[in-house]
């Protein structure tokens, strides 16, 4: 794998669109707020939330013996656990922290990273995992799609 697959990772996206939240609320506040103790708890309870959806997608990833990186063919079509309710735990995983952090940090001009955060993962990543996926998976894959939604 090149150093440019390495790098371009959801996790990185992640992390770049973290810090710029945290930045934002750091030092361009704006004088505005979610709201205190509710939003913290709220955040918390998305934050916490998705990195539940993570352990249990790896986990299911790894028990299935397919690749969690999202430039590799995968070897299986997990379709069970949490796979059964969404096809994509991690990625709904990264965008719930992403929206719980924001929420905590109380970084309200950083809320539109959500949204497009959302965007780009599926246009760069999800529609080009699923195009393997179909090509090597075909009717199986298809089935999958009718009965579980790519999100949530």
């Amino acid at each position: 794998m090149t150093l440019k697959h390495w790098i371009d990772i959801p996790p990185v996206w992640l992390a770049l669109c973290l810090c710029v939240a945290w930045g934002q609320a750091a030092w361009f506040p704006m004088g505005l707020s979610f709201g205190g103790p509710v939003a913290d708890f709220i955040g918390g309870i998305l934050a916490g939330g998705g990195l539940v959806l993570m352990a249990l997608a790896v986990y299911e990833m790894r028990r299935m013996r397919t690749t969690l990186i999202p430039h590799q063919e995968a070897s299986a079509l997990v379709q069970s656990g949490i796979f059964s309710r969404t096809r994509n735990p991690i990625y709904l995983g990264d965008a719930m922290v992403l929206a719980g952090l924001i929420l905590y940090w109380d970084a309200v001009l950083s809320l539109p990273l959500v949204p497009v955060f959302v965007w780009w993962i599926e246009r760069h990543f999800i529609i080009p995992e699923e195009n393997r996926l179909r090509r090597k998976f075909r009717a199986d894959f298809a089935r999958y799609c009718q009965k579980t939604r790519r999100w949530i």
